[in-house]
């Protein structure tokens, strides 16, 4: 059931959600670590600061994240900034301890494209349906898509892509591909499954 008149998840049901779709998300995330790829939002510009700087992806990713708590909790309302800041807590500690738990000796490179971005892109689905985000610029597209009904899909498509473009420095052309392919994966399954009035979980 969705929309409006549906009835609020428990709490059990939204930390299953959290705990399911932020590692979905994560090992979307691995896998785009290990072919060396970037992928868009805040995630993105937490990829660009590894590469560049060495700094580690999941302590950055939680720290950029955090100026836009302020417009989730003035526009998107407390629940959803409570569960957000729990999933991008969560996403920084998984992003970190993955690799050490799932070690990958080789990924064809096509397939840490496409399956990244789809399993990054479900996790993405099952936290909206449970209303909360990954923070950042997720925040902002969700609350476009709710407030003037943009399209979540093509909104993040096109911000995702303009990352990419920023990380052409550390990226050969090669690896800037597998990134736009990662993306386009990622916001296909939410184009496609995510649209105006469905998964709006209360």
């Amino acid at each position: 059931m969705t929309g409006a008149g549906a009835p609020r998840h428990s709490l059990l049901e939204d930390a299953q959600a959290l705990a399911t779709g932020t590692l979905f998300v994560a090992l979307g995330v691995v896998l785009f670590r290990h072919a060396g790829m970037v992928t868009g939002g805040t995630a993105g510009m937490a990829f660009v600061a590894h590469y560049a700087a060495g700094w580690p992806f999941g302590l950055v990713f939680f720290v950029l994240n955090l100026p836009f708590y302020v417009l989730a909790w003035r526009r998107m309302g407390p629940r959803f900034t409570i569960k957000t800041f729990a999933a991008v807590g969560l996403l920084a500690l998984l992003s970190e301890l993955l690799p050490h738990w799932l070690v990958l000796e080789q990924v064809h490179p096509l397939f840490a494209a496409i399956g990244g971005g789809l399993l990054a892109g479900a996790g993405f689905l099952i936290l909206f349906r449970h209303q909360a985000s990954l923070g950042g610029l997720n925040v902002l597209v969700l609350w476009l898509q709710e407030h003037h009904g943009w399209r979540a899909g093509k909104v993040q498509m096109g911000i995702d892509l303009a990352i990419l473009l920023a990380a052409t420095p550390w990226l050969d052309v090669r690896r800037l591909g597998l990134s736009v392919l990662g993306a386009l994966a990622l916001n296909f399954a939410l184009a496609v499954n995510h649209k105006p009035g469905r998964y709006v979980a209360v």
